[in-house]
């Protein structure tokens, strides 16, 4: 994994169209090459309710979550409103997932998730709509 790329604030709307680099080893988005995505959105499957497996849904889309030892160790539940930053992995016919290398519950600041949408859609129109020139 290339910690000097950046973890773009995405949605899994925009996940469908990121596209691999053809070094296969990184993705590109709007001219951005990255590795990481940065998510945030509602758990609403977690290990510990029967489904063995996590899924976010930020309201566009879901993603899978693979959680290390560390993080699944902890108590996840549905419903949470949370951050996570990991390596991003298009599946053929399954959903997008990501291995998470940071995952933070939020539930507590009710208004992070309105605040969410408005730092993508910064994030878009500084760095990854094309410029273009009038």
């Amino acid at each position: 994994m290339d910690y000097s790329l950046a973890a773009p604030k995405l949605l899994c709307a925009q996940l469908k169209s990121a596209s691999q680099t053809p070094s296969q080893s990184s993705m590109t988005f709007g001219g951005i090459i990255f590795q990481r995505a940065w998510l945030q959105g509602i758990l609403v499957s977690t290990a510990s309710d029967g489904g063995g497996r996590f899924v976010l849904d930020d309201g566009t889309g879901l993603v899978e979550l693979s959680l290390s030892r560390d993080f699944s160790n902890r108590q996840w539940t549905l419903g949470m409103y949370v951050m996570v930053v990991g390596g991003f992995f298009v599946r053929t016919d399954e959903i997008p997932m990501i291995k998470v290398h940071k995952m933070v519950d939020l539930s507590s600041f009710p208004d992070r998730e309105a605040m969410w949408y408005l730092e993508v859609m910064e994030a878009y129109k500084l760095f990854y709509q094309p410029q273009f020139e009038e």
